[in-house]
């Protein structure tokens, strides 16, 4: 007779030894991959973690020496804009903020996502629904002084903009913000769209 993992899970709550914490972790792995199936563009290689997101998901966080590695690891990862420019159209990433589709079974293959932004953040003044998951970024550009994204001073924070946008996680190994370009969430062109919209003097987030 076939048992089933909750038939197991009991079975085991009940043995006179408690299971590992691995043997936990496998069975949950188990249920949950058991629980899934691959349907249109969503493949069940999402449920597989990389290093990073095993060392993050732990029962405790990993060590600051972990984290230093994995950070390091994600960091020479990022790609860069190989033609230099790094800023497009804040328009375009005003759009990008507010759309919160793509990646689910019934997008095509294909198809740009959007950032969905204001599910975690502030970002323009006239936008009153979002979430408080990650910081406010309202006037990030201004805040930072960056009168001109072109100049020598604002550089470092340019850069910097990019990296996070790109990969969260190549500064803050545990940040529960996605990695939009490592991921393939976002395309290079997107990102700069975004770019622009947190550091254009023009832009909504920095003018009002």
């Amino acid at each position: 007779m076939k048992i089933t993992y909750l038939a197991a899970a009991a079975l085991l709550a009940g043995c006179a030894t408690a299971p590992s914490p691995y043997e936990l972790d496998q069975l949950a792995h188990d249920i949950m991959k058991s629980s899934f199936r691959e349907q249109g563009i969503a493949k069940l290689d999402r449920l597989t973690q990389d290093e990073l997101q095993q060392a993050c998901s732990g029962e405790k966080p990993p060590g600051d020496d972990v984290v230093k590695r994995l950070e390091g690891v994600q960091l020479a990862a990022v790609k860069w804009p190989a033609d230099g420019v790094y800023l497009g159209d804040w328009r375009e990433g005003e759009k990008l903020a507010q759309n919160g589709r793509g990646m689910t079974w019934t997008d095509p293959a294909g198809v740009p996502s959007g950032g969905n932004c204001y599910n975690c953040h502030q970002i323009a003044k006239a936008e009153i629904s979002y979430g408080t998951i990650g910081p406010s970024l309202y006037q990030y550009g201004k805040l930072r002084g960056i009168s001109d994204p072109g100049a020598p001073a604002s550089a470092e924070m340019v850069r910097y903009t990019w990296g996070k946008l790109w990969n969260a996680k190549a500064t803050n190994a545990c940040s529960n913000m996605p990695r939009f370009g490592h991921a393939g969430v976002l395309t290079a062109a997107q990102i700069r769209d975004l770019m622009a919209l947190l550091l254009d003097p023009k832009s909504p987030v920095n003018a009002q």
